[in-house]
Protein backbone atom coordinates (compact mmCIF):
# COMPACT_ATOMS: atom_id res chain seq x y z
CA UNK A 1 0.00 0.00 0.00
CA UNK A 2 1.02 3.16 -1.18
CA UNK A 3 1.67 6.19 1.69
CA UNK A 4 1.29 10.08 0.35
CA UNK A 5 5.18 10.22 -0.11
CA UNK A 6 4.93 7.70 -2.97
CA UNK A 7 1.66 9.68 -4.51
CA UNK A 8 4.13 12.76 -4.24
CA UNK A 9 6.50 10.82 -6.36
CA UNK A 10 3.97 9.61 -9.10
CA UNK A 11 2.94 13.48 -8.97
CA UNK A 12 6.25 14.52 -8.94
CA UNK A 13 6.92 12.42 -12.39
CA UNK A 14 3.83 13.67 -14.01
CA UNK A 15 5.38 17.00 -13.49
CA UNK A 16 8.52 15.77 -15.27
CA UNK A 17 6.56 14.08 -18.16
CA UNK A 18 4.73 17.45 -18.28
CA UNK A 19 8.15 19.05 -18.72
CA UNK A 20 9.14 16.93 -21.66
CA UNK A 21 5.96 17.35 -23.21
CA UNK A 22 6.39 21.53 -22.92
CA UNK A 23 10.20 20.21 -24.49
CA UNK A 24 8.63 18.57 -27.80
CA UNK A 25 6.04 21.23 -28.29
CA UNK A 26 8.15 24.24 -28.10
CA UNK A 27 12.12 23.27 -29.29
CA UNK A 28 11.44 20.02 -31.38
CA UNK A 29 8.28 20.95 -33.19
CA UNK A 30 9.84 24.02 -34.05
CA UNK A 31 12.78 22.66 -35.63
CA UNK A 32 11.83 18.95 -37.27
CA UNK A 33 7.97 19.94 -38.35
CA UNK A 34 7.02 15.90 -38.32
CA UNK A 35 4.26 14.08 -37.69
CA UNK A 36 6.07 11.53 -35.43
CA UNK A 37 7.08 14.38 -33.00
CA UNK A 38 2.94 15.05 -32.98
CA UNK A 39 2.59 11.43 -32.01
CA UNK A 40 5.71 11.65 -29.74
CA UNK A 41 3.85 14.42 -27.66
CA UNK A 42 0.40 12.68 -27.54
CA UNK A 43 1.98 9.53 -25.82
CA UNK A 44 3.40 11.63 -23.68
CA UNK A 45 0.63 13.49 -22.92
CA UNK A 46 -1.42 10.08 -22.63
CA UNK A 47 1.79 9.05 -20.04
CA UNK A 48 0.98 12.10 -17.99
CA UNK A 49 -2.78 11.31 -17.81
CA UNK A 50 -1.87 7.51 -16.81
CA UNK A 51 0.33 8.95 -13.95
CA UNK A 52 -2.35 10.99 -12.98
CA UNK A 53 -5.12 8.51 -12.38
CA UNK A 54 -2.80 6.20 -10.79
CA UNK A 55 -1.88 8.45 -8.06
CA UNK A 56 -5.86 9.24 -8.11
CA UNK A 57 -6.16 4.96 -7.39
CA UNK A 58 -3.07 5.64 -5.20
CA UNK A 59 -4.82 8.19 -3.08
CA UNK A 60 -8.24 6.34 -2.89
CA UNK A 61 -6.55 3.03 -1.70
CA UNK A 62 -4.96 4.61 0.70
CA UNK A 63 -8.29 6.55 2.33
CA UNK A 64 -9.46 3.07 2.09
CA UNK A 65 -12.34 3.74 -0.96
CA UNK A 66 -10.85 1.17 -3.26
CA UNK A 67 -10.72 -2.80 -2.31
CA UNK A 68 -8.64 -5.07 -4.11
CA UNK A 69 -5.63 -4.47 -6.92
CA UNK A 70 -5.79 -2.11 -9.43
CA UNK A 71 -7.30 -2.81 -12.94
CA UNK A 72 -4.86 -3.42 -15.61
CA UNK A 73 -6.44 -1.79 -18.37
CA UNK A 74 -6.14 2.13 -18.79
CA UNK A 75 -10.23 1.85 -19.48
CA UNK A 76 -10.85 -0.27 -16.37
CA UNK A 77 -9.09 2.48 -14.13
CA UNK A 78 -10.64 5.46 -15.68
CA UNK A 79 -14.15 3.81 -15.31
CA UNK A 80 -12.99 3.43 -11.29
CA UNK A 81 -12.08 7.33 -11.11
CA UNK A 82 -15.17 8.14 -12.05
CA UNK A 83 -17.09 6.02 -10.21
CA UNK A 84 -14.70 7.27 -7.16
CA UNK A 85 -15.59 10.74 -8.26
CA UNK A 86 -18.98 10.45 -9.76
CA UNK A 87 -20.16 13.75 -8.51
CA UNK A 88 -16.98 15.72 -9.57
CA UNK A 89 -17.54 17.63 -13.21
CA UNK A 90 -14.22 18.62 -13.83
CA UNK A 91 -12.23 15.47 -13.03
CA UNK A 92 -15.02 13.42 -15.92
CA UNK A 93 -14.31 16.23 -18.36
CA UNK A 94 -10.46 15.19 -18.01
CA UNK A 95 -10.93 11.63 -18.07
CA UNK A 96 -12.62 12.07 -20.71
CA UNK A 97 -10.18 14.01 -22.62
CA UNK A 98 -7.69 11.26 -21.75
CA UNK A 99 -10.07 8.45 -23.35
CA UNK A 100 -10.21 10.74 -26.36
CA UNK A 101 -6.51 11.28 -26.72
CA UNK A 102 -6.62 7.00 -26.80
CA UNK A 103 -8.95 6.55 -29.05
CA UNK A 104 -7.11 9.30 -31.29
CA UNK A 105 -3.95 7.89 -30.91
CA UNK A 106 -5.35 3.97 -31.80
CA UNK A 107 -7.08 5.09 -34.91
CA UNK A 108 -5.41 5.23 -38.60
CA UNK A 109 -4.30 8.57 -39.21
CA UNK A 110 -2.91 10.91 -42.39
CA UNK A 111 -0.10 13.56 -42.39
CA UNK A 112 -0.47 17.26 -43.60
CA UNK A 113 1.94 19.56 -44.65
CA UNK A 114 4.85 17.87 -43.04
CA UNK A 115 8.25 20.45 -42.44
CA UNK A 116 5.63 23.12 -42.44
CA UNK A 117 4.23 25.44 -39.38
CA UNK A 118 0.93 23.93 -39.83
CA UNK A 119 1.84 20.33 -39.47
CA UNK A 120 -1.14 18.29 -38.86
CA UNK A 121 -1.96 14.58 -37.72
CA UNK A 122 -4.87 13.87 -39.41
CA UNK A 123 -7.44 11.29 -37.26
CA UNK A 124 -10.95 10.29 -38.88
CA UNK A 125 -13.22 9.12 -36.29
CA UNK A 126 -16.62 8.12 -35.87
CA UNK A 127 -18.21 11.29 -35.86
CA UNK A 128 -15.77 13.70 -37.13
CA UNK A 129 -12.47 14.41 -38.22
CA UNK A 130 -9.93 14.99 -35.27
CA UNK A 131 -6.76 17.43 -36.09
CA UNK A 132 -3.82 17.56 -34.15
CA UNK A 133 -1.16 20.60 -34.98
CA UNK A 134 1.41 22.76 -32.95
CA UNK A 135 -1.50 25.29 -31.62
CA UNK A 136 -3.87 22.43 -30.43
CA UNK A 137 -0.71 20.55 -28.77
CA UNK A 138 -0.37 23.80 -26.77
CA UNK A 139 -3.95 23.50 -25.63
CA UNK A 140 -3.66 20.10 -24.75
CA UNK A 141 0.05 20.91 -22.66
CA UNK A 142 -2.61 23.74 -20.72
CA UNK A 143 -5.08 20.91 -20.13
CA UNK A 144 -2.92 18.76 -19.00
CA UNK A 145 -1.23 21.48 -16.71
CA UNK A 146 -4.80 22.19 -15.17
CA UNK A 147 -4.94 18.39 -15.04
CA UNK A 148 -1.98 18.38 -12.84
CA UNK A 149 -2.40 20.79 -10.56
CA UNK A 150 -6.39 19.36 -10.27
CA UNK A 151 -5.16 16.22 -9.12
CA UNK A 152 -2.30 17.62 -6.57
CA UNK A 153 -5.43 19.43 -4.99
CA UNK A 154 -7.79 16.62 -4.76
CA UNK A 155 -4.86 14.64 -3.17
CA UNK A 156 -2.99 17.11 -1.27
CA UNK A 157 -5.41 19.44 -0.54
CA UNK A 158 -4.94 23.53 -2.07
CA UNK A 159 -1.09 23.67 -3.50
CA UNK A 160 1.23 26.61 -3.78
CA UNK A 161 1.97 27.81 -6.99
CA UNK A 162 5.56 26.44 -7.81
Amino acid sequence: MADIEEIKEILFEAREELKRLEHIIYVSLKYTRTVDVIINALNRLINIYDLLVEALLEKAKLDDKFIGSFPKSPALRVKRIKELYEDDKKMTRYLEFYVFLKQALNLPHTRRREFRRHVTLVVPMEKSTTEFNIDNLTNCERFANNFLYYVKEVILGKVEEE
